[in-house]
C-alpha cells in the first residue's frame, strides 16, 4: 500500500493519497501537515462542502434543543454552522489531530460561537459522545462500521445520525438525500431495543407480542385473546414502534395496528383491532440485544 505525502507551503493543506489507500478499508493515514510529530489518523481531512453541510444539518432537523457532536471535526465547520445557523445549544467536535483542533477553536472564536462550540483532541473510538442528540460524520465506511456498536448501544434511542457519503453496511439508512444528484447524505435514527416478548391485557383478553429485531426493522407474531396473527410490517423510529398486521378469530381476519413508545421495561400505546382503539401497556418478559 502506497501513501504519498505532499509537502506544501504554509497556509495551505494537501494530502495526496493513492487510490490504494482510498479503496483499502481499515487503513490509517498520516496527517500531512504535522511534520514534527506525525499523527495517525483513520481518515484524511477533506472539508465538507457548504451545500453538503447544509443538507446534513437539514436531514437531521437540527434545532435549538440539540446537542451536536461532529466526529472527525477537522476545521470545525459543521459544529460552527450548527451553532451559528441552526442555534444548537451545544456543539462539540472531536478530532485526533491537535492542529485541526486548534484551527477549529480559532474558527469558532472568529464566528462568535466559542461559548457554545468546543473541540476535543481525541479518538472517536474512545471519546464520550453519549450526550449527543445529533451525530454528524464524514469518515469512511469501515470507520462507520467500527463506530456502529457504540452508536447503537451507547447512544440514547432517537439520537439522529448523519453521514456524508459513507454508509453503515447492513444497517439501512432511514433516509438518503442526494446532493446535486451525486453526493449521498445518509440519515439514521438510533432505534430502541424492542426484541423479545411483551405481554399485557385489553379488558379480559391477553395481548402478546413476540418480536425479532434487526436495527430499525421488526418482525414477529402477535396474539389478542384467542386470535393469532403475524406482523405484516413494523419499524422502530427511535423509541416509537409502529406495526401493522392482522389476527384471525373464528376463521375471520381482523386488521390490527399498534403505535407506542418503548422503554426498557414497558411498551405503551394504542392498539387498534377491527376498527376499535384500545390503550394498552405491555411489559417486557425477556431482554434481548439487537
Amino acid at each position: 500500500m502506497k501513501l504519498q505525502l505532499v509537502k506544501i507551503q504554509p497556509g495551505f493543506r494537501a494530502l495526496a493519497l493513492s487510490a490504494a489507500v482510498l479503496l483499502t478499508l481499515g487503513s490509517s493515514v498520516l496527517a500531512a501537515d504535522a511534520p514534527e510529530s506525525w499523527v495517525r489518523l483513520d481518515v484524511p481531512f477533506v472539508p465538507t462542502p457548504p451545500i453538503v453541510m447544509e443538507a446534513m444539518l437539514k436531514a437531521a432537523s437540527v434545532g435549538a434543543n440539540d446537542v451536536l457532536y461532529d466526529l472527525g471535526s477537522g476545521d470545525g465547520r459543521i459544529a460552527i454552522a450548527a451553532a451559528r445557523a441552526y442555534g444548537v445549544k451545544k456543539a462539540v467536535g472531536i478530532d485526533l489531530n491537535p492542529k485541526r483542533v486548534a484551527e477549529a477553536e480559532a474558527n469558532a472564536k472568529v464566528a462568535g460561537v466559542a461559548d457554545r462550540v468546543s473541540f476535543i483532541q481525541g479518538d472517536v473510538f474512545k471519546a464520550d459522545f453519549t450526550a449527543a442528540t445529533v451525530v454528524t460524520m464524514y469518515l469512511l465506511d469501515n470507520v462507520n462500521l467500527r463506530l456502529r456498536p457504540r452508536i447503537l448501544n451507547e447512544l440514547r434511542p432517537s439520537t439522529r445520525i448523519v453521514s456524508h457519503q459513507f454508509h453503515m453496511f447492513d444497517w439501512p439508512p432511514d433516509n438518503t438525500v442526494m446532493v446535486l444528484d451525486q453526493v449521498p447524505v445518509h440519515f439514521w435514527v438510533v432505534p430502541a431495543k424492542v426484541q423479545g416478548s411483551w405481554h399485557g391485557k385489553i379488558g379480559d383478553d391477553a395481548v402478546a407480542l413476540d418480536l425479532a429485531q434487526k436495527f430499525q426493522l421488526v418482525t414477529g407474531d402477535l396474539a389478542v385473546g384467542d386470535a393469532r396473527g403475524r406482523i405484516a410490517q413494523a419499524k422502530m423510529t427511535g423509541d416509537i414502534l409502529a406495526l401493522e398486521g392482522s389476527v384471525t378469530r373464528s376463521g375471520k381476519a381482523e386488521p390490527l395496528r399498534f403505535e407506542g413508545k418503548v422503554t426498557k421495561k414497558a411498551l405503551t400505546g394504542t392498539l387498534t383491532l377491527g376498527g376499535a382503539a384500545h390503550s394498552v401497556a405491555l411489559q417486557r418478559a425477556a431482554e434481548s440485544s439487537r
